[in-house]
């Protein structure tokens, strides 16, 4: 694909912003057709704010997935998930605030809120309107266009791809003019073992019920390409920490079954990833009030 630079081509920062579980990571991963960030049906599983790039023949979008903004953060890591949205909020040409069709709750308002004080252009997608009727929709749309003067309320759904293609018309029409910040092909600047480590954490919530998703960090403690110690294999090296040792015994199982399954899964999807055969092992280490410890937290790659 050949760019068409210069006048006219469109380029910039989209911050993905909302409260927790509304759809930024499913539209993020849709729009790039890759799999960047982790997603699951559980609120709060985006803990990064993750760069996306998405380039036309004459725009390039870089979109900031962002944590869901909460109302009232619990710990560090809530607090430390809360700044990473506000620095997208900072950063972005263009706001992408999502939501769902129904009326505005208190931290809808307070994300409106956080808008206006910036000033900048906003767009909103109402996702998930699948589920429920359009004489339904339209107050809750009317309600919207009260808080904040959007430059464009969408309703949507990115599971069944309605109106998709016509946020993305709306976000590309409302960036401003300006050169690729990125090569072409270039869907982000995160590493593979940032993609390995949102895969491993996808899986955990996947696969662990009631507070164990919330309570677990996913480190890459190596990661070594062909390695000749393990036949050429990628290895991959992973601690998954946890808060309590009664959590380490439900992540490990009955005889190891539960973290085996969680291997044999998220192997498959990194071998997939990356197009390689890879030597993925894993341990569960605790790391008591880990969620608290802002130092730890950065340490491990937050």
């Amino acid at each position: 694909m050949e760019l068409e630079k210069g006048r006219g081509f469109k380029s910039g920062y989209v911050g993905i912003i909302g409260k927790p579980n509304v759809g930024k990571s499913t539209f993020m991963n849709s729009v790039l057709n890759f799999k960047l960030a982790a997603i699951s049906p559980k609120p709060q599983t985006t803990r990064h704010k993750i760069l996306g790039i998405l380039t036309g023949r004459n725009y390039q979008i870089l979109f900031l997935d962002t944590p869901g903004i909460m109302d009232r953060p619990k710990h560090e890591l809530d607090r430390w998930m809360v700044r990473r949205a506000m620095e997208a909020l900072e950063e972005a040409d263009l706001i992408l605030m999502m939501t769902e069709p129904y009326p505005p709750e208190d931290i809808d308002i307070h994300i409106v809120e956080e808008i206006k004080e910036r000033e900048k252009p906003a767009i909103l997608a109402i996702n998930k309107v699948d589920l429920v009727r359009k004489p339904e929709l339209l107050p809750i749309i009317d309600e919207y266009s009260k808080l904040y003067e959007f430059k464009e309320i969408i309703p949507v759904s990115i599971l069944k791809a309605i109106n998709f293609d016509e946020l993305l018309k709306a976000i590309i029409e409302y960036l401003p003019e300006g050169e690729p910040f990125y090569p072409e092909d270039m869907i982000t600047d995160r590493p593979e073992r940032f993609v390995v480590q949102e895969i491993l954490r996808e899986k955990v919530f996947q696969f662990y019920g009631e507070e164990i998703p919330y309570t677990t960090a996913v480190e890459i403690e190596e990661f070594i390409e062909k390695s000749e110690k393990h036949g050429g294999k990628d290895y991959i090296r992973a601690t998954i920490h946890v808060e309590r040792p009664s959590q380490k015994a439900i992540i490990i199982g009955k005889g190891g079954q539960a973290i085996k399954r969680l291997g044999i899964h998220a192997r498959r999807e990194i071998e997939l990833f990356l197009g390689r055969p890879v030597h993925l092992e894993l341990w569960v280490k605790v790391s008591e009030k880990w969620r608290k410890n802002l130092r730890f937290i950065r340490e491990i790659g937050y």
